[in-house]
């Protein structure tokens, strides 16, 4: 390991001086300490550490933003997702952070994204909080011996939960703010304690990073079945997408952040973050689990401060409470963290409109019409003033983290869905039976039956039929089960109302793929849902 001094005068490079007490790359254990006698967090039953993270128990997405700079501004996609401040506003937060940092305590981990050494970059977290630190230990891939001893830091994240920007000096929106510096290889984070700025500020890094390599970056979860087959599932936040990876007849690679290579997929990450809200053992054992273990950070999670018990169950903080774990706490992983191409590629919607086929089999075009797409549905009280089924387009299944224009991405996607043969799927995880408020959610059992089944070729040789809406080949038997699920609108009691509402959503469909046409050939514009 590194010698304290050496870290600290990297730090005062950097213009980070005086600080009070460096705590550099401190275990577990010592950070639980730290946590606890700082009060920051309390340990649950069993060993957990629960955290609080105020009013913003979310990302920001309003906050965030990319300084425009000469060494990448013509690769940036800029927009409503990717906005651009001055490099005269993040210079000035930037020493006021600095400033804010003289005479504090910082905790500091050295860690890797990225589980294939060739394409792995060093990063540097640097927090104000211990916990902060607990969490990026448990996220992203621990440097150990001599590569501890060699890790030179090629992007920094400084986290200053406490410190608030000025609006009206600093070129921001509010008080916080998450801004990369490409040029400068520097991430500051400020205003906010939700740990899952950390993560997704270095996914949107690599984001950027691996394209130009040529390695294709991806929003998603892989496992690896027992002969060796790699799936991808692709899914925004709801649809299944970590639930689905940790499957106990598969090895799990990761479950959210992937590059694919030459030689195949690799894990971004060296932890999860999965959601909890009403978690239960029955469902989702391994992930349960780890809501039970030393080392787990659970942030908004309720618990009896007495007894110290969990409820799962309990959304009065919000409904997107977590669990950041170290990966290997789930026991069937894949530990070097990489698999060979896949064979397999899975898109997850969660369809509140109810009108979506539970699963269907993908052309190469449509695969890409639907990753283009990146089409799910946010359902009524999860946002204030959605009063109904919201359809959501996230184009390549991630736009908040997509750097480049979603022509690089897609356009790496269909070359390896091509040049290794891959099969590609549909696999709506929503509504069944009427939209949501008068439907079902779709039991995780028939969906983990349905996607088996498609992952080990049962599906290859079954007969299906054409959606009349949405013009996916969807099978019309599968074993186990009931076949009017395969069929939507047998499910719904009002027929007429299912035509209605599937027009309305193909319609959606056909209005936001306008934003690509541009850029796609004739076969996959023509692909698209029949209004």
């Amino acid at each position: 390991m590194k010698s304290k001094l050496e870290i600290w005068q990297q730090l005062n490079d950097m213009g980070i001086k005086n600080i009070n007490n460096l705590f550099y790359n401190l275990t577990t254990p010592a950070l639980y300490e730290q946590a606890t006698r700082r009060r920051e967090a309390m340990i649950a039953h069993m060993g957990p550490l629960v955290v609080r993270t105020g009013q913003h128990t979310g990302r920001s997405p309003n906050d965030k933003f990319l300084v425009k700079e000469p060494s990448s501004q013509e690769q940036i996609w800029w927009g409503k997702v990717n906005k651009p401040i001055e490099e005269k506003y993040f210079d000035r937060i930037f020493m006021h952070m600095c400033s804010y940092m003289q005479n504090k305590d910082l905790y500091v981990q050295d860690c890797y994204a990225g589980a294939d050494r060739e394409y792995r970059l060093p990063i540097r977290v640097i927090t104000e909080t211990a916990w902060h630190s607990l969490f990026a230990r448990n996220m992203f891939i621990k440097a150990k011996g001599d590569d501890l001893i060699n890790h030179k830091p090629e992007f920094t994240v400084i986290n200053l939960p406490y410190f608030q920007a000025d609006p009206e000096t600093d070129g921001t929106n509010s008080g916080v703010f998450i801004i990369i510096n490409f040029g400068k290889k520097l991430v500051l984070i400020g205003g906010t304690s939700y740990a899952g700025e950390i993560k997704k500020s270095i996914f949107t890094v690599m984001n950027y990073l691996m394209p130009l390599k040529g390695v294709m970056s991806m929003h998603c979860s892989a496992n690896i079945g027992k002969d060796g087959d790699v799936a991808v599932m692709f899914g925004l936040s709801g649809t299944g997408k970590t639930t689905l990876s940790a499957d106990p007849e598969r090895r799990l690679i990761g479950d959210d952040e992937h590059g694919w290579s030459e030689k195949g997929v690799f894990n971004y990450e060296g932890g999860c973050y999965a959601k909890v809200i009403r978690l239960s053992a029955e469902s989702e054992p391994f992930i349960y689990e780890t809501t039970r273990k030393f080392g787990t950070v659970l942030e908004n999670v309720a618990m009896d401060v007495n007894t110290r018990m969990l409820d799962l169950n309990d959304d009065s903080l919000t409904e997107n409470t977590r669990a950041a774990y170290p990966i290997n706490y789930i026991p069937n992983i894949v530990p070097e963290g990489k698999g060979g191409h896949p064979k397999n590629i899975v898109m997850l919607t969660a369809d509140a409109f109810g009108v979506m086929p539970p699963i269907a089999k993908l052309t190469p075009e449509q695969a890409m019409y639907h990753f283009l797409s990146g089409y799910t549905a946010k359902v009524a009280g999860t946002e204030k003033g959605v009063n109904e089924p919201k359809a959501t387009f996230s184009t390549c299944f991630g736009a908040p983290f997509m750097v480049h224009k979603p022509s690089v991405y897609a356009k790496l996607l269909g070359e390896k869905i091509q040049k290794y043969n891959v099969n590609c799927w549909l696999v709506n995880t929503g509504w069944t039976g009427g939209p949501y408020g008068i439907g079902n959610r779709m039991k995780i059992e028939y969906t983990r039956r349905m996607l088996n089944a498609a992952l080990a070729g049962e599906l290859d040789e079954v007969e299906t039929y054409k959606d009349n809406y949405f013009g996916l080949e969807v099978p019309t038997k599968i074993k186990g089960i009931p076949d009017e699920i395969l069929y939507p609108q047998n499910t719904w009691t009002n027929k007429t109302k299912y035509d209605e509402t599937a027009r309305k959503l193909a319609a959606m469909f056909k209005e936001n793929f306008k934003n690509f046409e541009a850029n796609v050939s004739e076969d996959v514009k023509k692909v698209g849902p029949i209004v």
